[in-house]
């Protein structure tokens, strides 16, 4: 038998605020949250479906009490409703810390005038329900069986309705775990969005005195009156290579900004997006060059896959081995689960351990040789990768180097 523990003491607000986490009840009339309706019932159907079997009765429900109803959340043997707490069955007893068990409801006083029992609502007469309590000790509400004649249940079924009703609420459980991980999701997007905006916002700004400073500093180099000796010479040149390398960290923290935004999907060749590519970034393309293609039809937004191979495509030649000519292969695998884009180079390649942290935005690996980057050419590639509903890997090239690997779903 189920052993009695100590509920704590909660408020009616408290309640529903608890409940709430669940996604099974509101505050303050506010939303359950904005995943809240993508969870399904199904498990808990069953369950209660299975209860009513093992018990041998017509009827079953999970109920859950909030602060002022009764939520019928799964149900078998009729239409889950919702109810008035004053007017539910289950609220006189939930609370008791064991299973309350009523051969005829209409001969017990707790029940006898209930409109559940006297026709107002339904007719129930046998009725036996188990409190949904948490590990906390919070009661979420109850497993419940009931039909409208007098039956009975032997000790084996009462322990089968315990067991039932623990897995109940580890199905309640995994819901609050659920939307608890959806919701904080749910912030995560917006929150990156709102940075993303900023950051594009403010690296915008800053290009325009930054390009009109890089203009100056031109003038100021192809001024005759100024010796090619003088110590200004080599200053001007610092700042303008350092001008510049700000001027590509804007471009690509821009370029971070606006992906991921409304995805035009279009039929694409990848052969000629790449060969665009190629001609972007002064490489040879085609067989034995420096860039080669596979051809493969895509429905993409074709800007941002032509922004995606050209950021793994620029990463090759930055990060290439000091050991053999740079060679990068693009390939292409279709079937009915989608699309999967394979850029292959023979580079330096990268370790296991920092396959994953290089997919962060800003994140470098400083190697001996390294070209200069911003740390954002990676990030970019999965965020396009992820607009699209896709994701975006990273291994190794058979022989060294670095392949990454893009599914696009169908």
């Amino acid at each position: 038998m189920h052993s009695i523990t100590a509920t704590p003491t909660v408020s009616a607000a408290g309640r529903d605020e608890v409940l709430q986490e669940y996604g099974l009840a509101t505050v303050d009339g506010g939303g359950q949250g904005p995943v809240a309706a993508e969870l399904s019932t199904e498990p808990l159907q069953n369950l209660v479906e299975l209860a009513a079997k093992l018990c041998g009765l017509p009827y079953g429900v999970v109920n859950v009490v909030t602060s002022d109803e009764q939520r019928q959340v799964a149900a078998v043997g009729f239409e889950a409703a919702v109810c008035s707490r004053e007017d539910s069955m289950c609220s006189k007893v939930f609370l008791s810390g064991e299973p309350t068990v009523v051969h005829d409801a209409s001969l017990d006083p707790r029940f006898a005038s209930n409109p559940f029992v006297t026709g107002e609502i339904a007719a129930v007469r046998f009725y036996a329900s188990v409190p949904l309590e948490t590990s906390s000790g919070f009661v979420i509400g109850s497993l419940c069986v009931f039909s409208d004649s007098p039956a009975a249940l032997n000790g084996e079924q009462v322990a089968m309705l315990e067991i039932l009703a623990r897995q109940a609420v580890e199905l309640l459980e995994l819901q609050r775990r659920t939307l608890q991980l959806n919701n904080a999701l749910h912030e995560l997007r917006e929150s990156n969005a709102k940075l993303a905006e900023f950051a594009g916002r403010v690296s915008h700004d800053l290009r325009g005195p930054l390009t009109t400073m890089l203009g100056y500093v031109e003038m100021g180099e192809d001024d005759p009156d100024v010796d090619s000796d003088h110590p200004a010479v080599e200053y001007l040149q610092l700042i303008g290579a350092s001008g510049h390398r700000m001027l590509a960290m804007l471009q690509d923290v821009l370029n971070y900004s606006r992906v991921g935004g409304a995805i035009q999907r279009q039929h694409v060749s990848l052969n000629t997006v790449a060969a665009e590519v190629a001609n972007d970034l002064g490489l040879s393309f085609g067989p034995g060059a420096v860039l080669d293609s596979e051809d493969l039809k895509l429905h993409v937004d074709p800007g941002q896959l032509r922004t995606l191979l050209q950021n793994l495509v620029a990463n090759a030649v930055n990060y290439q081995s000091p050991d053999r000519e740079l060679g990068v292969r693009i390939s292409g695998i279709s079937n009915y689960h989608g699309t999967t884009v394979l850029v292959a180079d023979n580079g330096k390649g990268i370790a296991p351990k920092d396959r994953q942290r290089v997919l962060e935005p800003l994140v470098r690996l400083h190697r001996e040789g390294d070209g200069q980057g911003s740390g954002l050419g990676l990030a970019t590639c999965l965020r396009i990768a992820e607009a699209h509903g896709g994701e975006l890997s990273l291994k190794e090239t058979p022989g060294g180097g670095t392949t990454a690997v893009i599914s696009f779903p169908g």
